[in-house]
């Protein structure tokens, strides 16, 4: 079978779930352009600034579109085959990440742009905003953890680490320079791209002659050493402007990423490539984890994620200039995200079981199979291979430092920090645990060296998964005290919660067994799988407990 028939299929669903179901939440939502946005009112140059949707859905999609696209439904599809995860991406971005996404992002602009935390506040008191901080904070400590392992990894590459890394950071340099052209020397938007968007080709271009090596005289580890420069560039960034680095980084890295969806998705219309990896393997992956309910958690943002929630409505509502914007940037950015995770797919599907490629690191499979795609416009494969690493990088980048910034809004909120060192001490607080779990050397039990991200990964997706469910009830509740139907996010939140909730208690079998048999039992991913799921069920308690109170009035 060919892989144009099923991209063909996929984009056909996508496109009629946006001018069909994307038209009618926005209906659903009441939105409505007459109305001022916070971003418009507020417009404080620093965090309130509004953007035209096009540039905005640019920078949002680079935020958002992190390794979770990527490297979940590659590793799902060798767990247990392409079609599940399939079924999955398609399914779940239509049905649950992008209602997820648009409510999560027009409840944010209805809510003066407020975060998803704060919202919490509005309808769960107190307690539970206190609750509800402490798991996204968990739950954003997890993402900076497993992508900051991930990108570590692909720079200590001996291949072409060295050449992906000097390219990284040559495109985060030409990001600086686009925020300060456009800022202080009032640079048009047209001009800026014209100048600094060939740049990034160039800065991917020359990386591989000019490869960033840290010496091994000085570095005897240069993954942890990795780890230790991008957990530092996080603690940067998050301070800075988002004028100066997240908005012109995010807008440029978005052509990047989209330059690469095209190549993809042009390599399976054009390319001839066939389908050889099987389309079901089995119920149970080889680690022992079962299809259900592992799948939704592995996929994680290639379908759902919780941390889109949090962005949307952290950075990207304080950017909304019109409300109708919402149905592009919101709903049209996970579809597009659900794209991403086709693409990864696809890098597994064309690959035959016995392959070795298999055995590979999700980058690597990445790369290889997009090198594959590209190969059909006749350009070299070690410049598509650095290329679809740059990309890999960049869809990790442009979420590390929005994840360190939302980490730092909470912890300054759950420790009442408002003061300018304040920012740099709750940023700081929110690297301690991450900076920990990568400098960790893990081992399994055969004594191999395990990466600290795959170790992470099944309870960064739950937690990612649930957070998602979580946020689902929050905006639920809203749209019931409002007097509108809930059902369109009631449905997706109970599934993610069944999911989710099943996950972590699978998660904490090893634990409990240890302790029904009398040894020693405490293992850190159960330890955290029981406190995530201690939280969540105070939250879903508090929920219940407001659902049964009189209706109030609401904004």
């Amino acid at each position: 079978m060919s892989l144009c028939w099923v991209a063909l299929l996929v984009g056909a669903l996508f496109c009629l779930a946006y001018f069909s179901y994307g038209k009618f939440l926005s209906r659903h939502f009441g939105l409505d352009d007459r109305e001022v946005t916070p971003a418009v009112k507020v417009n404080d140059g620093v965090d309130f600034v509004p953007a035209g949707k096009g540039f905005l859905l640019g920078q949002h999609f680079s935020a958002i579109a992190a390794a979770g696209p990527i490297v979940g439904p590659i590793l799902a599809a060798l767990w247990f085959g392409w079609f599940p995860a399939l079924l999955w991406i398609v399914g779940g971005s239509i049905f649950f990440g992008a209602v997820h996404d648009f409510s999560s992002l027009a409840g944010s602009v209805k809510h003066r742009a407020e975060s998803i935390v704060e919202i919490v506040k509005d309808y769960l008191g107190p307690r539970g905003h206190l609750f509800f901080l402490v798991f996204v904070w968990l739950s954003l400590l997890y993402v900076i953890t497993a992508f900051t392992d991930l990108t570590s990894s692909s720079f200590a590459n001996p291949e072409l680490g060295g050449g992906v890394a000097s390219a990284s950071m040559l495109y985060l340099l030409i990001g600086v320079a686009m925020g300060v052209a456009m800022v202080r020397f009032k640079m048009p938007l047209g001009l800026a791209t014209a100048v600094f968007l060939p740049l990034v080709l160039l800065a991917i271009g020359y990386g591989q002659s000019l490869p960033l090596v840290l010496p091994a005289r000085w570095f005897s580890e240069p993954q942890k050493a990795w780890n230790v420069i991008l957990l530092a560039y996080c603690f940067i960034a998050s301070l800075a402007p988002v004028w100066l680095l997240l908005q012109p980084r995010g807008y440029l890295g978005g052509f990047f990423l989209y330059g690469t969806l095209a190549v993809g998705l042009i390599g399976l219309f054009l390319g001839g490539e066939k389908i050889q990896y099987p389309a079901f393997t089995g119920f149970t992956g080889p680690q022992g984890f079962p299809l259900f309910p592992l799948l939704f958690v592995t996929v994680a943002c290639g379908a759902c994620s919780g941390f889109h929630g949090i962005v949307c409505s952290g950075t990207t509502s304080k950017q909304i200039a019109r409300q109708t914007d919402c149905r592009l940037v919101g709903y049209g950015g996970m579809l597009l995200e659900g794209v991403v995770a086709l693409v990864a797919l696809s890098t597994v599907m064309i690959l035959a079981k016995s392959d070795p490629l298999t055995g590979a690191s999700p980058d690597r499979i990445y790369a290889e199979g997009l090198a594959r795609f590209i190969r059909h416009f006749g350009i070299p494969r070690e410049f598509a291979r650095s290329f679809a690493l740059l990309a890999f990088t960049t869809f990790i980048y442009d979420t590390l430092d929005v994840a360190t910034r939302l980490a730092r809004y909470i912890f300054q909120e759950l420790a009442g920090w408002k003061s300018a060192w304040g920012r740099v001490g709750a940023t700081a607080a929110s690297l301690v645990i991450p900076f920990f779990c990568v400098s960790l050397t893990i081992t399994d039990a055969a004594g191999q060296s395990v990466p600290a991200w795959k170790v992470f990964w099944t309870i960064f997706g739950t937690s990612n998964q649930l957070l998602a469910g979580l946020t689902l009830m929050i905006l639920s509740l809203w749209l019931k005290k409002t007097g509108k139907s809930w059902w369109v996010s009631l449905v997706p939140m109970f599934f993610m919660m069944g999911m989710t909730i099943w996950s972590l208690l699978i998660l904490m079998r090893p634990m409990l067994a240890g302790f029904l048999s009398g040894g020693a039992a405490w293992d850190m991913i159960g330890m955290v799988s029981a406190f995530l799921l201690a939280l969540a069920l105070l939250l879903i308690a508090e929920a219940a407990r407001v659902i049964r109170k009189p209706a109030r009035e609401t904004r």
